[in-house]
């Protein structure tokens, strides 16, 4: 199996040491920068990082077009944070570029400025044992589209998502040593 970590800007050299921490025979990971790239893995995680830039970016070499079609062709997506954001149909109050394949509208920076950034545990539907997690900048989902569940949520505010094989967190599994998370990814 080949899973893409798009590697444009942000976080995604821990997605990357996360994958390499599972015992998984024949899992390789890549870095994906173009639609060329993309179109050699079997998964692909949206990092956290910078929407705005991320978002021109994607926009500008095409790759945000290319990942449209692959989440609407069952390729399985996950994005963390940033990626939550790229994967949504609508961002509160932003006109922003986003691939719209996650029935959601998020807001962005809900819990405050990175100075706000916290750690604490979290309940996600279908494992066993809460997760930690980390949310820097963290946007909530303000609206759940009718084919999305809901897949997590702190003190009320929905903060994971999925619809089909595609998922969307506001926190960051990845700054953790607990790859739970990326291992649910890989078997869906």
């Amino acid at each position: 199996m080949r899973v893409g970590v798009i590697a444009i800007q942000g976080d995604f050299d821990k997605h990357r040491e996360a994958l390499h921490r599972i015992d998984k025979q024949g899992l390789e990971v890549v870095e994906v920068r173009t639609p060329e790239d993309l179109s050699t893995v079997d998964r692909a995680i949206l990092p956290g990082g910078e929407s705005t830039t991320v978002g021109l970016l994607m926009e500008r070499y095409g790759l945000g077009d290319a990942l449209k079609l692959a989440g609407r062709a069952g390729m399985p997506l996950w994005g963390t944070c940033m990626g939550m954001i790229m994967l949504a149909t609508e961002v509160e109050d932003r006109d922003q570029y986003s691939l719209g394949l996650l029935d959601i509208t998020v807001k962005r920076n809900a819990f405050g400025a990175q100075v706000h950034s916290f750690e604490d545990e979290v309940a996600v539907k279908g494992l066993s044992e809460p997760v930690m997690g980390v949310f820097i900048r963290a946007p909530i989902v303000s609206r759940v589209g009718p084919s999305t569940e809901v897949l997590a949520e702190y003190k009320g505010k929905v903060v994971a998502v999925k619809h089909r094989k595609i998922i969307g967190t506001s926190f960051h599994p990845e700054l953790t040593d607990d790859v739970r998370m990326h291992e649910w990814f890989l078997n869906l």
